[in-house]
């Protein structure tokens, strides 16, 4: 569940011997590379409720010490930590103090290769040995409020290794007072302890003849961390053509099952082990980092303006003429975090560009990068992001070259898919 109102076992990727629910484990060790993404929820009710603690536990069961590095990683409640505050569209970020909730703020740190203070740079697991690798609070202050907390961490281990994220009420001392959970008490969560709750819709079966798709929530393992892509005109091509002046087309960020914006194209990440009522796919590809390289080339006798924009359009399947926007767009934010643009200037200097993006459903959105390019001139332009939780997939990157006889184009179109 994103809200989490029962205490339990959010994800465990552990073997079922030996547990009382072993449907609750997935049975999936980790080696080498894996990251561990989490994004919860606690709400506290009118008569008030005990501080939820999300823990994740690590286990080595093998018979050789297993060490894992932790190369990068950011966990954060949206209060203290990241209000939500309102923002504009593009604010420009360039030492990383410019966030809006907790999963724009993690986001903006692992795109800068941050590793949080409290994070162990190395975790060296004894055969069979089990330990803490998050132990934090979603604390509630206030009957009734909520409190959410995101997490992301980059690991790399040296053999096999299996995985947990629980959630557990604060336990409480002989005077009645909260303190934090032990890693022994995890244990036991672990090995006694259900499903957390409560469960939310299940997922509606893949090419199921409904007009309403349920996706579910995502709890399981996915294949890849990184979606990276050279958008080019053909595979065989090196180079990226702009569009005529005026004209524009789009490519596709975090499409999914029903919302591939006519390209057919799914990205959504394959899952190998889930629960029976999650989601079949990991929808919205939420931690998964986007690396895209255009190496743009203006075939034109003149130079030639080129805008990059993100854009959020209508969610649709099937290429209806271009992309569709609301204008006003609609009062529901759909995606907010950071966004890396690398690009050589006119003089031919690298430049990197951090832009903190707001965007409400159906706004296409105003240019993050401008460029000229001279007649015959290439230009490759690297655009980085990791896709935040709390945002609605599908975006769209739009190329659009502008039309020099209207004097003051600045603003894009409707982009074709």
């Amino acid at each position: 569940p994103e809200v989490v109102q029962t205490e339990g076992i959010l994800t465990s990727t552990f073997p079922p011997t030996g547990k009382q629910a072993p449907s609750a484990h997935l049975n999936y060790a980790f080696q080498g590379r894996f990251d561990i993404f989490s994004h919860h929820i606690a709400r506290s009710t009118s008569s008030g409720s005990r501080t939820l603690f999300h823990g994740i536990l690590l286990n080595n069961p093998t018979s050789q010490v297993v060490k894992v590095q932790v190369l990068q990683g950011a966990s954060y409640s949206t209060r203290p930590d990241a209000l939500f505050v309102d923002l504009p569209s593009y604010v420009e970020d360039p030492i990383g103090k410019v966030y809006a909730g907790p999963g724009s703020r993690v986001m903006n740190d692992l795109l800068r290769g941050r590793r949080q203070g409290w994070l162990p740079r190395e975790i060296v697991l004894q055969p069979g040995e089990n330990q803490m690798l998050l132990n934090l609070p979603i604390a509630v202050n206030g009957h009734p409020g909520s409190n959410g907390r995101s997490t992301l961490i980059r690991l790399n281990s040296s053999g096999s290794v299996y995985a947990a994220s629980l959630a557990m009420f604060a336990p409480l001392t002989p005077e009645g007072r909260e303190r934090t959970p032990t890693t022994e008490e995890w244990q036991s969560l672990l090995f006694r302890g259900g499903l957390a709750g409560p469960r939310d819709v299940a997922p509606t079966p893949l090419n199921a003849n409904v007009l309403r798709v349920f996706y579910g929530r995502v709890s399981g393992v996915a294949v890849g961390s990184q979606w990276k892509a050279k958008l080019t005109d053909s595979p065989k091509s090196d180079r990226l053509t702009i569009p005529k002046q005026g004209r524009s087309f789009s490519y596709g960020l975090s499409t999914l099952y029903r919302g591939t914006l006519g390209t057919g194209q799914i990205q959504s990440a394959k899952l190998v082990a889930r629960y029976p009522d999650t989601a079949y796919q990991a929808h919205g590809n939420y931690g998964i980092q986007y690396d895209l390289s255009l190496p743009l080339y203006n075939p034109a006798k003149q130079s030639q303006t080129v805008v990059l924009t993100l854009q959020t359009p209508l969610k649709n399947d099937k290429s209806k003429g271009g992309l569709l926007f609301y204008n006003p767009p609609e009062n529901r934010v759909f995606f907010r975090g950071p966004i890396k643009i690398r690009y050589p200037d006119d003089s031919g200097s690298m430049q990197t560009r951090f832009v903190h993006v707001v965007q409400q459903r159906g706004q296409a959105g105003e240019p993050l990068l401008k460029l000229n390019l001279p007649a015959g001139a290439r230009r490759m332009v690297e655009v980085e992001l990791l896709y935040p939780p709390d945002s609605t997939p599908p975006q769209v990157l739009t190329v659009k070259t502008l039309d020099e006889s209207v004097r003051g184009d600045s603003s894009p179109v409707n982009a074709s898919s």
